[in-house]
Order: C-alpha cells, then structure tokens, then sequence
C-alpha cells in the first residue's frame, strides 16, 4: 500500500456564497465518508486562504517570521486528502471522484515519500 497527498487547488478570493458551498461541502463529507468505509482515507484537512499563513525562516543563526504565503499566486491549496491506496491508478480513481465533487477545482495527486 503506499500513501497520496490529493491536494485540492483553488482561486484565490472570495468564498463562494453558503447556497454554492453547501451542496459542494456535503458532497465532500459524504466522499470522505466513503474513503473512511473503503479503508483509504487517512485524513483530510481544509486550510485558510493564503494571507492567513505566516512563514519562518532561520537566517545566519536568528529566526525571521513574516506574514503572508511563502509563495504568492493565483491558486492556492485549499484543502487536501491524504489516502493510503495499493497503487497510482486507484489514487487517481480518488482524486477524479473528488474533482467532480469539487466542480472543477483541479486535484494534484502526489505520492508521499516513504523515507525522508
């Protein structure tokens, strides 16, 4: 079995409206549930938009922290599903289904990396 990161990419901005997001985040509760029930779901996590990061760094022996994403851009990852699957093909299975709840949000699929 090997481990995936199926991560949720999305625009930055507004959050769609309750009416727009409901139906989406009951659609996802329930394909989390599935995961759970097929014994592939590790965890799942939503995060906040990008200005709510702050980064660290250590530079020449003192620790710098600012405010703001590491990275800026247009999209950003908004969510994420960590699955344990035997192999690439069923992971994309996963990350299709999850793509078409989220309405067209792409889904990157990378595998996590056994040894550091």
């Amino acid at each position: 079995m090997a481990q995936y990161l199926l991560n949720i990419v999305q625009p930055v901005g507004e959050v769609p409206p309750p009416e727009e997001l409901g139906p989406v985040m009951k659609e996802l509760a329930a394909l989390n549930e599935e995961m759970q029930a097929a014994a592939v779901w590790v965890f799942a996590a939503a995060l906040q938009q990008p200005e709510a990061s702050t980064v660290v760094r250590a530079e020449d022996g003192d620790v710098l922290v600012t405010d703001g994403p590491y990275a800026e851009g247009k999209e950003f990852i908004g969510g994420f599903d960590v699955i344990e699957v035997e192999d690439l093909d069923e992971a994309l299975l996963w990350a299709g289904r999850l793509a078409r709840v989220l309405g067209g949000l792409p889904v990157e699929v990378r595998p996590v990396a056994q040894r550091f």
